[in-house]
């Protein structure tokens, strides 16, 4: 037994050593002060009862392990406390007669005394840890209930503590003695260390660190609340009970199958976590009982521990493949578990993330005289994030989740217990599925999301847009339709000369789907020609004037357009082309001549509209085919949802190219209200112009970062009552971004609305009320009516709340698909698996289910990278840097400047006078994100470039500059050779120009892979071979440089050792005695005689 006599004060207190699960225990508990971490048992006891007996059971048990009497002293110099044994009393001991209540009181009653078992708290130091408490039901019945701390026993140790009462109570009973000597845990403790220390471990301790623990352990569950390291643990349970049916079919599963039940709920919940977290690679700490050794399997004391066991699952794996599987990694970890310390494998085990336990409690019976049942049973002996508990009872089977309440929410845990006992149905009713096709969503749940959330059934016309307008016409035709500088049209006036044109384009050859650009500048001309093409039947391609002639003739060329409507200003602007070329303006007097009646029209509204181009990952755009319906359907739900027939009409400031333009274009002229068209030349200085010198405009439909630089450009004084309504579109809005308006302009309308050109304009919106949140992003709501909106994994399968997929569309709007692309189309837009007869259009945009039922778009999949092994989502990066006060705008991108070094790189735009930097955000994200997650540069722009259509051109960040960021270390130079050689090494490795000696390895943007290669040329240039964790413990230049010193001493040292024993070996033992002897006597360091 390893022990230590200290003298404290003059008393001499003997200690032995803590066992390695103690040593993380305590760890663990300096951590969470509050001391969560305990066994806690209640036990019925039926029949006859003799409280005295109990008692001198008690005192025996106690009396005869060690454990049950000991405390823990920490003693000055000593990193970690001493088990120091003590004497028994029965200060632990208490009793409570509740037999005068009734069954309702006696029930909440013994709860409160568990509840308040839970929350005492231990001195560890003195007085008793272990904890008593008899209560009396009736004269045949009674409660008992016992609590230790998890530093003195686990769940074995109290089921084992349970079993040797009830016998020496029945010993008692008849007179008798238990004969046996336990094994005392401090004789297994110092066991236990041996075995750790032995040089036979080796190949143990190799298995374990061919894992991959540490990077997986920061796996997360997608609606996890952001927490710092120095967050308090609190455990909290929710329990859910299997049904018996369920419960009967899985042991017959594992009688067929020839797995124990414990292995098959094991199994269910890593698919479950690896369907719920995305990752390939799922680590399950599951509980080991650590007594391997039948010796070890009465012994009272904490032996158990949470090993990892590391599954990689793939879609197409097999569940009964994965069980297997799972079975040879619970036989591998069991075959090494003596070998496991979290401390050697992992930087930080201080949270475990997922954690698992089955335990077993049988009604446990003595003779006729006596039954002890165990009624209550919490263990917590780790610190997990989230920990399934399965107690298989003789009365059925419970399921316990175990959660940190600082990191999950009640409603996720419960949710997450519906989805775990709908995976077991559907695994008992498959077992041979492939894992990605198992049901995780309860029926209520796939009703919500799939159905409910989706009824949005609403009226509206069965005609094409140009058809309502004349309709309009009808009821205010002297009404101001279009205003654009001093000229304007009434909407007879409008009507007229659009008639006029749609005349000539008959003339021209102009008919139903026949597809005519338009390439005119923001003008009154622009309507016009809109509305001719649509009345002559035919469907407008729109040109941006700004665009390249690369990029109109390839439109000119794919869509074969016969006719090209422009201005004679802009002809010097087209490329050549067998196009017909009409100006709107020199070409007037010839159009006029038409006539200005409405032309007739059979048009249905699944006829073509028209065909707006976006970019394509080819490099090539493609041309969205948009038919009136889609068109219709979004613009009377608009007009009224937005009230766009309040106030003074809509303002124009985007590009004709641009369908988010289409809503302050048409929207008004289905309601009699203006259109105002802004001048291009000016950007967004015009509509902060026409903001100060007008007001109470219906809608301003713009993106966010448009939204953010007109928020620059007005003055607050001037924001208020500008605009009724900001519809805001195009990109991921955030609280930064509207932040202005909610101050400047709260009784302005904010509303966010999100839709792909595939599915016209608009398809999800969400109000922005007045209490929304200061940072995060803003939701993109619900969806418009007739639209349908799912979230879906990549087999197609419904994602449940709080978990990311990809956002498909259908309904109305759906686009007929792309212009010369059928296979483009064809993987776009796929058959409703959800809705017979109907399409999806695959968004490529990644979302979840909030909770509140709306929906929250993440980014962009496209923006999903991997790095080192792990996929980011780098709008999550992206939303968190945001948070920070110092950030106002915030974009994230991968890049690989250097052949194999993939890294992430944060574009910043400070907030108003504020420096944001390496040393300041790193922290910060640290605190919120894995470390895989966190950039390896920053760079700080004035502003981010923005594309023509005012989104954020990612494509146009420059690359980082290869300079020394700014730390908050000043800059000092090398010092010495080996400062200076590590120096070179980190500018290599890290492609700097300059490294400082206390600046941190990964401030300035390193990472564990660049660790390796840091490592190697160490070895190379100096001869050290240092392991990973000494450049973790030590990462700037002069902390390793120290390291390295030693090193190289500690070689030198061994080296001349090992030359004067080679040279010893070559005299006689005289000589060699004399050598010995005048060397010591020089050095002082050995005494002789």
């Amino acid at each position: 037994m390893q022990s230590a006599s200290i003298d404290r004060q003059q008393d001499t207190i003997e200690g032995y050593s803590l066992s390695p699960q103690q040593k993380h225990l305590w760890k663990l508990q300096q951590r969470d002060q509050h001391q969560p971490y305990r066994v806690q048992v209640s036990v019925q006891i039926d029949g006859a009862f003799d409280r005295e007996r109990l008692k001198l059971a008690l005192q025996n048990v106690v009396d005869r392990h060690e454990i049950l009497r000991t405390t823990f002293k920490c003693l000055p110099g000593l990193t970690l406390p001493l088990q120091v044994i003590g004497e028994c009393d029965f200060s632990w001991y208490s009793e409570l007669n509740l037999s005068d209540r009734t069954a309702q009181v006696q029930v909440s009653q013994i709860e409160a005394l568990f509840q308040e078992f839970g929350q005492l708290p231990f001195d560890f130091e003195q007085g008793s840890l272990f904890r008593v408490a008899l209560v009396m039901l009736s004269a045949q019945k009674h409660m008992l209930l016992i609590c230790l701390p998890a530093l003195c026993g686990d769940g074995v140790a109290v089921k084992n503590l349970i079993r040797e009462i009830s016998q020496v109570y029945r010993a008692c009973t008849q007179n008798q003695e238990l004969t046996d000597e336990p094994l005392q845990y401090a004789d297994i403790a110092a066991w236990q260390n041996e075995l750790l220390d032995a040089e036979e471990s080796e190949t143990a301790k190799r298995y374990w660190r061919k894992l991959a623990i540490a990077e997986a352990l920061t796996v997360k569950l997608p609606y996890e609340r952001s927490t710092t390291k120095s967050s308090t643990f609190q455990p909290h349970v929710f329990s859910a009970t299997i049904a018996s049916p369920l419960v009967a079919e899985i042991n017959e599963f594992a009688k067929t199958y020839e797995c124990s039940t414990e292995t098959f709920l094991l199994t269910c919940w890593q698919i479950l976590l690896w369907r719920l977290t995305g990752q390939s690679e799922v680590v399950v700490n599951t509980a080991f009982s650590g007594r391997k050794y039948e010796e070890l399997e009465p012994a009272i004391g904490t032996f158990v521990k949470y090993l990892p066991l590391y599954g990689q699952l793939s879609d197409r794996a097999q569940f009964i493949n994965v069980l297997r599987k799972t079975e040879e990694l619970q036989r591998e970890a069991d075959t090494w578990q003596e070998y496991f310390a979290w401390e050697e494998e992992a930087r930080d085990p201080s949270i475990l993330p997922f954690g698992f336990d089955f335990e077993t409690l049988d009604l446990t019976s003595c003779g006729s005289e006596l039954s002890w049942s165990i009624d209550r049973f919490s263990v917590c002996v780790d610190r997990c994030k989230l920990r399934l508990s399965c107690i298989d009872r003789h009365d059925g089977l419970t399921t316990d989740f175990h959660y940190d309440a600082t990191v999950l929410q009640a409603e996720d845990i419960q949710r997450l217990a519906e989805q775990l006992q709908t995976l077991l149905e559907s695994v008992i009713y498959n077992p041979q599925a492939e894992i990605c096709t198992l049901n995780i969503l309860s029926d209520r749940e796939r009703h919500q999301l799939l159905v409910a959330f989706n009824h949005t059934q609403f009226d509206y016309p069965n005609q094409c847009f140009h058809h309502l307008f004349e309709q309009q016409v009808d009821h205010t035709p002297n009404n101001i339709a279009v205003v654009c500088g001093d000229q304007h049209l009434t909407y007879a006036e409008l009507n007229a000369r659009a008639n006029q044109l749609a005349h000539y384009l008959r003339s021209l050859g102009v008919k139903s789907e026949t597809l005519v650009g338009i390439c005119v500048e923001r003008s009154l001309d622009m309507l016009v020609g809109i509305l001719g093409i649509l009345k002559a039947g035919g469907a407008y391609v729109p040109f941006d004037p700004a665009y390249p002639q690369a990029r109109i003739a390839f439109m000119l060329e794919d869509t074969q357009a016969p006719v090209v409507l422009t201005q004679a200003r802009l002809l010097d602007r087209l490329p050549d082309t067998s196009a017909q070329l009409v100006c709107l303006d020199s070409a007037w007097e010839t159009i006029e001549r038409s006539s200005a009646e409405n032309p007739p029209s059979s048009l249905t509204p699944d006829h073509l509209a028209y065909v707006i181009y976006t970019s394509g990952s080819t490099g090539k755009p493609k041309g969205t085919l948009i038919p009136h319906r889609g068109l219709v359907n979004y613009l009377c739900w608009c007009t009224q949802a937005y009230g766009v027939e309040q106030g003074e009409g809509a303002l124009v400031h985007s590009s004709i190219a641009f369908d988010a333009t289409i809503t302050g274009l048409f929207a008004p002229l289905l309601v009699g209200s203006k259109v105002e068209l802004l001048p291009e030349d000016l950007g967004i200085e015009a509509l902060a112009i026409a903001l100060q010198t007008k007001s109470n405009y219906s809608l301003i439909k713009i993106t966010p970062a448009q939204l953010e630089l007109l928020a620059q450009q007005l003055p607050a004084e001037t924001a208020s009552h500008r605009t009724q309504m900001f519809v805001i579109g195009g990109e991921n809005l955030t609280a930064q971004h509207i932040a202005f308006w909610q101050t400047a302009a709260p009784e302005t309308a904010l509303v966010n609305e999100y839709g792909p050109t595939e599915t016209v304009v608009g398809c999800c919106v969400y109000w922005v009320p007045s209490d929304q949140p200061s940072t995060g992003s803003i939701p993109i709501g619900r969806p418009i009516a007739n639209t349908q909106l799912y979230l879906l994994d990549r087999n197609l399968q419904p994602v449940p709340t709080g978990f990311p997929g990809e956002l498909y569309i259908s309904g109305a709007g759906v686009a007929r698909g792309y212009l010369n692309r059928p296979e483009l189309t064809a993987e776009r837009f796929i058959p409703n698996p959800f809705c017979s007869g109907s399409r999806l259009y695959k968004t490529g945009d990644l979302a979840q289910f909030l909770p509140n039922g709306t929906i929250e778009y993440l980014g962009r999949i496209d923006h999903q990278v991997k790095i080192r092994g792990f996929r980011i989502e780098l709008g999550e990066i992206e939303t968190v840097l945001a948070q920070h006060p110092a950030v106002q705008q915030a974009v994230v991108i991968d890049r690989e400047d250097t052949p194999g070094d993939q890294r992430l790189v944060a574009y910043l735009v400070p907030a108003p006078s504020a420096t944001p930097n390496a040393s300041i955000l790193r922290p910060f994200l640290q605190e919120k994100l894995p470390a895989y997650m966190v950039p390896s540069a920053f760079v700080v722009l004035k502003k981010l470039p923005l594309t023509s259509n005012g989104k954020v051109d990612r494509k146009a960040l420059p690359a980082p500059e290869q300079v020394r960021p700014e730390l908050e270390a000043a800059y000092i130079a090398p010092r010495n050779s080996i400062e200076s050689t590590l120096a070179a090494i980190w500018a290599e490795v890290l492609g700097l120009e300059q490294i400082g000696v206390y600046d941190d390895f990964f401030d300035l943007g390193g990472h564990s892979l660049l660790l390796t290669q840091v490592t190697s040329r160490i070895h190379n240039a100096l001869g050290i071979d240092l392991p990973m964790r000494q450049l973790f413990d030590a990462p700037t230049i002069a902390a390793l440089a120290e390291v390295i010193a030693d090193k190289q001493l500690e070689q030198a040292d061994h080296d001349l050792l090992a030359h004067l024993i080679a040279d010893l070996e070559q005299l006689p033992e005289a000589d060699v005695k004399a050598a010995l002897i005048a060397e010591t006597s020089s050095t002082g360091s050995i005494d002789h005689e």
